[in-house]
């Protein structure tokens, strides 16, 4: 079904049945603008209400352009689909009909199916090398790759938040044809691919916009990576959804992952532009929207938003089980065990209560009638490895009964996990923060990193900020790539197929409809808790995260997973061992 998935764009390059381009760009602050082609005299563009300037040229795909501003500077074009070198060069027309479809077909999954897998493309070989690690994901159970952004950052090692061009996929990964051969090729196993995107700023090189609309960022206020977006402004407001309708429909992506919206300063244009995504999705295809924000917002979880990652049930299982109080993990290291049950029992462990690392500051709203299913849970993922000073895993830092425990708690709670690449090998290769930016700018981003960790009490002997990893070394991003764990790594991977398998069988046609029936601590390390099932069945999930047994009371089922031989039996008698995690289910009566 060739010539189907194309989203016609308002504004950028598009081809236009004659075989012409139109051009169409945003300029408010020019009085004139010309288009360059491929080295070409400059031809005038035509100036419309609202500070748009058009033009149609005799090119087809592959032509390389520019804008011409008064000054005499080429920019490239804010809705580039594809960039011929970096964010500095030209533009390159593209024909987003030309990609002829294996899977067109493809209709997504449930939410309620969602396995998600956080991965890095270019610590996979790019777009290609993400494509032959698939089968291997679906054979591990995972039901959605979710790729870090991916749009074009300056030079060609980045993590993707110092992104400048939305719509253009990095040259560094692939081409646009070979990032939808990827998305395809999930679709074709079963999987869906989601994407991250990043709304809340630019990065901090490549980004030409406030030369000729600076009127798209606010001078009133700023986010911690740069100037704050303007989305008051309905040009900015548009720029943006049609991104996001562009990856659903352009790319076949089945879901996205919003990147901290808590730093948009408009956050009615989220709910806004998620119902825009939803009003132009065919009938009976699945697309899924999930947010991080700080805040702990739930009205966009009542909406058209299915979930948010869940910092707060991070944060407090990664204190309960490495023992750090440092920065954020503060607000969870008292009472542990009672906010890992409020998690696990009602999604947010603020809903406006005071945070002490903010001052007293109230953070989050009441959670407690959403599903389990609003919620993303997970041990790891890329900035809670990369945003400590040496990229350590949770591999290097806890015993691995215990980190087992927790990984089984994690698979088999109602919530929808998400595995950060390499969690399943038991990989203990860092994951670090890497860049490639070159002169002042680099210098910066290096002492930068090394003055955020000046105070960081987790230095070895014989450490210090001067041995931080250089961001814009190669070797950074070397080391970052996956190595699995050659003696653990065969065995992680059996416990996560196996706990995937029990999930995929036991919980997943059940979770239409589940609710919490709260959940108890005894503290310090230990949780019951229990929801009923869309069926009526109730799942129970007692977890011991420390070293010393716990006694419990009432804990009865059908055993469907323990971390230990005779666990079962023993929490039914009322005592669990530590580092064990027991899943139990009681029929519906």
């Amino acid at each position: 079904m060739k010539n189907k998935f194309a989203h016609d764009l308002p504004f950028g390059a598009s081809l236009l049945p004659s075989g012409a381009t139109r051009f169409r760009f945003w300029a408010p602050a020019q009085k004139k603008v010309s288009l360059e082609i491929d080295g070409a005299a400059p031809v005038p563009m035509t100036p419309a209400d609202g500070g748009w300037f058009e033009a149609e040229a005799a090119c087809s795909a592959g032509t390389s352009y520019r804008y011409r501003l008064e000054n005499g500077v080429s920019v490239p074009d804010p809705a580039s689909r594809a960039q011929a070198d970096d964010v500095h060069g030209p533009s390159i027309v593209v024909d987003p009909r030309r990609y002829d479809w294996r899977h067109p077909g493809w209709q997504g999954r449930p939410w309620d199916e969602t396995v998600l897998y956080e991965l890095h493309a270019g610590a996979f070989g790019g777009f290609a090398g993400v494509q032959a690690a698939l089968p291997m994901l679906a054979d591990l159970g995972v039901t959605a790759v979710e790729l870090m952004p991916i749009n074009d950052f300056p030079g060609w090692r980045n993590w993707g938040y110092d992104g400048v061009l939305p719509f253009a996929p990095d040259r560094s990964y692939g081409t646009p044809d070979e990032l939808k051969a990827l998305v395809d090729a999930a679709h074709g196993l079963g999987l869906m691919m989601f994407l991250d995107v990043v709304y809340n700023h630019f990065g901090p090189d490549g980004n030409y916009l406030s030369a000729y609309a600076p009127g798209f960022f606010r001078d009133d206020i700023a986010t911690p990576w740069g100037e704050a977006i303007d989305f008051r402004r309905p040009e900015v407001r548009r720029y943006f959804t049609e991104n996001a309708l562009y990856w659903v429909h352009e790319y076949r992506f089945d879901g996205l992952r919003f990147d901290a919206v808590h730093a948009i300063s408009e956050a009615d244009w989220l709910d806004e532009m998620a119902g825009d995504v939803r009003r132009s999705v065919e009938p009976g295809r699945h697309v899924h929207l999930v947010l991080e924000h700080d805040g702990n917002v739930a009205d966009h979880l009542r909406r058209d938003f299915d979930a948010q990652w869940n910092d707060d049930a991070h944060h407090v299982l990664h204190t309960m089980l490495t023992g750090e109080r440092d920065g954020y993990y503060a607000d969870y290291a008292d009472q542990a065990a009672r906010r890992l049950a409020r998690a696990l029992s009602e999604g947010f462990v603020y809903q406006g209560d005071p945070s002490s690392y903010r001052k007293g500051e109230a953070r989050g709203t009441p959670s407690n009638d959403l599903p389990p299913t609003s919620f993303v849970l997970f041990l790891q993922n890329h900035d809670q490895i990369g945003n400590r000073p040496f990229g350590d895993r949770l591999t290097s830092q806890v015993d691995p009964e215990r980190l087992e425990a927790a990984i089984a708690l994690q698979l088999l709670s109602p919530h929808v996990p998400m595995i950060f690449m390499g969690e399943e090998e038991a990989a203990t290769s860092p994951f670090l923060y890497f860049t490639d930016h070159t002169g002042e700018l680099a210098d910066a981003v290096r002492e930068g990193r090394r003055r955020e960790f000046a105070g960081f009490e987790g230095f070895a002997p014989g450490e210090g900020t001067s041995s931080i990893p250089d961001p814009n070394d190669p070797e950074t991003f070397e080391r970052s790539r996956l190595i699995p764990d050659a003696e653990h790594g065969p065995a992680r991977r059996r416990l996560y197929r196996d706990l995937l398998e029990i999930r995929r069988e036991a919980l997943t046609p059940r979770l239409a409809g589940a609710r919490s029936l709260g959940a108890s601590a005894i503290e310090p390390s230990t949780v019951v808790a229990r929801w009923q099932l869309g069926d009526g069945a109730m799942l129970v999930l007692a977890s011991n995260l420390g070293r010393e047994p716990a006694q419990i009371e009432g804990v009865d089922g059908d055993a469907i997973y323990e971390s230990r031989p005779g666990a079962a039996d023993a929490v039914r008698r009322g005592r669990l061992a530590g580092a064990t995690t027991v899943a139990l289910m009681v029929p519906a009566s």
